[in-house]
């Protein structure tokens, strides 16, 4: 008789009905956020239109700045706008593909739900980690400055 290690073991490995139960609910709560989020998105971007339309009307009352400052909160918003899609759209298609896999019973649609899943944390593993990056390099910029303005 022929045993398997612990790790070859997971090629076997099953999904059974109380996980089946707890994934279906992860996807309904998943397909709520992302709802939430392209909602977001789209506040962003109609923010930004309306930055972009009073900021271009206000030039000509502040000949300082040139387009009124509205060009520069409205890229700044379309842009973040852009950068929280990609997370977002990863949530939603997680919670599609599993909604689809449990109703299927297709593991095809389940491998692709997890991917999306791992896509998710991967892009929020790593802006966390470019952001952690960019507090370090504010903090040492005001510990540099602060110490510039004893001399």
């Amino acid at each position: 008789m022929e045993t398997k290690s612990p790790f070859e073991q997971f090629d076997e490995l099953r999904i059974d009905g109380a996980a089946k139960t707890f994934l279906a609910e992860a996807a309904k709560w998943t397909t709520f956020l992302a709802i939430l989020g392209f909602i977001g998105i789209g506040f962003m971007v109609l923010a930004a239109l309306i930055m972009l339309a009073f900021g271009a009307s206000m030039s000509s009352y502040n000949s300082m700045m040139p387009m009124g400052g509205g060009a520069f909160f409205s890229i700044f918003y379309l842009a973040i706008a852009a950068f929280y899609f990609f997370p977002i759209n990863y949530l939603y298609k997680f919670a599609s593909n599993m909604k689809e896999a449990l109703r299927t019973n297709n593991q095809a649609s389940l491998t692709k739900s997890f991917e999306y899943l791992k896509s998710h944390y991967k892009f929020i593993g790593i802006l966390t980690i470019v952001l952690i990056g960019i507090y370090i390099l504010a903090i040492l910029g005001m510990i540099v400055t602060g110490f510039s303005n004893f001399r």
